[in-house]
């Protein structure tokens, strides 16, 4: 029997790293993409685990770069889809470029949701399939100066919710949605937040601990996890807790500025 497959995006560094790490460990044969060309460096590093690897580079903010990623599959079935390229973006809105924004949306909604749709339409007709899509606890907070990525995983957070019951009648495929808070990534210096106090905070989550949480919890069939008591307690709090309130905590980790020397 060949082995399953498994797509990761976003799997240069960081959470994507790990969970590519995880697939290949576990016997799957991988393909790796991100929209950089150390996708290839880190396909290197993959193959030590005796499986068929293979990477990509597309920029997955555009249709066309999910439809070559897709091609390169060759139409082979795919097993396993985690869903993680992602992008951040700090700073006040105001300020913001608009093609700045629109790479935040593109890449983090609208490229996810074309990639789910492809995937999760071959996975449904056969009955068999395990997707993970890095979600975020910022989509339960208003993010002042990060508003578009929050406002973004928000949607992420929820639409995985909505897709999953429309799902739910069919059996053998699974949506799990993985939910971390910071995390030790080259996300705050991408996301220009290096002088803030989360970008500067010593508190952050190891990426190899939350892909651990998310890949477990996808091969458990579970709906979705928050990575870590503390992030799971502030999705808690985050239902009861006011707007204004949660606008106001952010602001205090998020506007440049605020990292303590």
């Amino acid at each position: 029997m060949p082995n399953k497959f498994a797509i990761i995006t976003g799997a240069s560094t960081g959470i994507g790293f790990e969970l590519a790490t995880l697939a290949a460990r576990d016997g799957y044969d991988i393909l790796v993409v991100a929209n950089e060309p150390l996708i290839d460096a880190a396909a290197a590093d993959f193959e030590q685990f005796g499986t068929q690897v293979q990477s990509v580079e597309a920029d997955l903010s555009t249709l066309e770069g999910v439809d070559t990623l897709l091609a390169a599959t060759n139409g082979r079935r795919i097993d396993v889809l985690c869903a993680n390229a992602g992008k951040g973006l700090g700073r006040a809105f105001l300020e913001q470029d608009v093609a700045d924004w629109r790479r935040v949306i593109d890449t983090n909604i609208t490229g996810t949701l074309y990639l789910l749709q492809k995937v999760l339409r071959e996975m449904a007709a056969r009955g068999e399939g395990k997707v993970l899509v890095t979600g975020s606890i910022a989509g339960y907070i208003p993010g002042s100066f990060q508003a578009v990525y929050n406002g973004s995983k928000s949607f992420i957070d929820f639409f995985t919710d909505a897709i999953r019951n429309e799902l739910k009648e069919v059996e053998g495929v699974t949506i799990t949605t993985l939910k971390p808070g910071p995390v030790d990534t080259e996300f705050f210096a991408s996301a220009d937040m290096l002088d803030t106090s989360v970008g500067q905070s010593d508190s952050k989550s190891d990426p190899a601990k939350v892909a651990a949480d998310g890949w477990n919890a996808m091969m458990k069939g579970e709906a979705s996890i928050f990575s870590g008591l503390k992030t799971k307690i502030q999705g808690v709090l985050a239902n009861v807790t006011p707007a204004s309130v949660l606008a106001e905590q952010h602001r205090a980790m998020a506007e440049p500025g605020s990292a303590k020397s």
